[in-house]
């Protein structure tokens, strides 16, 4: 009996944690087959539609940022704070400039899914998980990224919580509950091991805010990266933001690509999940330029004047459910690493990206990052410095438009963004295949080549020998 026990204990288990991992994958899937359905309707709206703009603050200093996605748990052996400090540092000569922390707080115990949980089933809002340290070496490491021209976000996971907050027993009227009077977890998905919060009750909205407020004015975090952004009400985040920015400055990032409306007042960046998919589909020969040229002609339609999306390789959810980079994208990985920073948006670089992605990080459990390699650390260095000095590749309204060239193949993807004085050409083969082709550059003048210290002069026509998943990239 005793072991049928275990078993069924071990069953039980295996099916949350196949629960969490395929709601990221239903969710991306659903924003894909919406993305795909709007990208083709884009050629049918009324040319003259006036595009919204949004009155979302975009704080000066993030105009040419890119973002670092920090997994403190599997950052170090330690797991800490402290230690995380020492790779500052490193971080700083890569060129990142905002780091992203995954939710700091204290890991609900009931309904644990493994050994340590998830980090979105909070059980305190106003204390940090005391495996990563205290709130003074929390306070310390913002401090220190500060000194080093780096900002901090908080992963702000407000649709729920763990079953054992404390506002589970002091208000259980917070919360969502069945007929029964039974406190539930998020229908949408099955969350078992959090509760779904009551966006109806004010008290609950003003304490939810107050915790927000609580870290950037105490401990003078720069924004947050919001968790499934959609789950809560538009005007919460509006409220909340408005706010926010009566502080100080706030970077204000969605984790959504379906409710556009949140990036009317309060947010101005949100998931680039649309064009992930499509680098995965180009990687594995599923989709070619124009499912690149469609998404961009919808992004021009669905995006307020000054948005931007979040575009990213992997990150947290990508590594531990996808898989690495290079199982998912082969020998195209360079060149959609080069992409993916060359197009409109802001990058993202997750924990261990810059060491080659080497595994699929344990989402439960302590499994550190192999950092024995550091491979790409110089590569993404060469692009982060090449998009902040050049201005058409900054972020939203501060950078250039993607306008893309005509070729003579459809498998070499080209394109031009341009700002003031600032171009950048983009030229890419993106097939596995050798191939030759023109491309209508459509200017003249002297270009540098990014990766070394050579210049090219460039015609209005010009001819390409390209290898399988060959790139140039040329700007002045």
């Amino acid at each position: 009996m005793f072991k049928i026990k275990q078993l069924l204990l071990v069953i039980l288990l295996i099916t949350l944690v196949a629960c969490q991992a395929n709601e990221q994958s239903v969710t991306e899937q659903n924003s894909m087959d919406e993305e795909e359905t709007n990208q083709e309707s884009v050629d049918e709206k009324e040319i003259n539609e006036p595009k919204k703009t949004s009155n979302a603050k975009i704080p000066d200093w993030s105009k040419d940022s890119v973002i670092y996605e920090v997994n403190v748990r599997q950052y170090t052996p330690e797991g800490t704070f402290e230690a995380f400090k020492n790779h500052l540092p490193r971080l700083q000569e890569l060129g990142v400039d905002i780091l992203w922390l995954m939710p700091i707080h204290p890991i609900a115990e009931e309904e644990r899914i493994g050994t340590l949980g998830s980090y979105y089933a909070v059980k305190d809002y106003k204390e940090v998980n005391p495996e990563f340290g205290t709130l003074e070496d929390f306070k310390d490491l913002v401090d220190t990224a500060h000194d080093m021209g780096m900002y901090v976000i908080l992963d702000w996971v407000a649709n729920h919580t763990g079953w054992d907050h404390v506002w589970i027993d002091e208000n259980p009227n917070w919360y969502e509950q069945n007929s029964n009077g039974e406190i539930i977890h998020p229908q949408e998905f099955n969350w078992t091991d959090v509760a779904q919060l009551n966006f109806e009750n004010d008290d609950m909205r003003q304490e939810m805010k107050d915790t927000m407020l609580f870290w950037v004015e105490e401990f003078d975090v720069d924004g947050f990266r919001a968790d499934y952004a959609s789950g809560v009400p538009v005007d919460f985040w509006e409220n909340i933001s408005a706010q926010l920015n009566e502080v100080k400055p706030v970077f204000m990032l969605a984790e959504d690509d379906r409710v556009f409306d949140l990036l009317n007042e309060a947010f101005f960046v949100n998931w680039g999940w649309g064009f992930h998919h499509i680098m995965n589909d180009i990687a594995n020969g599923k989709r070619g330029a124009r499912a690149v040229k469609s998404h961009f002609a919808w992004a021009e339609s669905a995006y307020p004047e000054g948005t931007y999306p979040l575009q990213f390789l992997t990150n947290h959810d990508e590594n531990s459910w996808q898989g690495i980079i290079d199982e998912r994208l082969g020998e195209a990985s360079e060149a959609m690493a080069a992409l993916y920073f060359m197009v409109p948006g802001i990058p993202l670089i997750y924990s261990g990206q810059e060491a080659g992605d080497k595994k699929s990080l344990e989402f439960f459990e302590k499994d550190e990052i192999d950092w024995s390699d550091m491979k790409m650390q110089d590569f993404y260095k060469e692009l982060i410095q090449l998009k902040k000095e050049n201005q058409a590749l900054w972020n939203g309204s501060a950078g250039g438009a993607i306008n893309f060239l005509d070729t003579s193949d459809d498998r070499i993807l080209a394109f031009i963004r341009e700002k003031d004085d600032s171009k950048v050409i983009v030229i890419m083969n993106i097939s596995s295949e050798d191939i030759e082709g023109t491309v209508e550059i459509g200017l003249e003048g002297e270009f540098q080549l990014f990766q070394g210290d050579q210049s090219e002069t460039l015609g209005e026509e010009e001819t390409y020998q390209l290898g399988p998943w060959e790139y140039r990239i040329f700007y002045k």
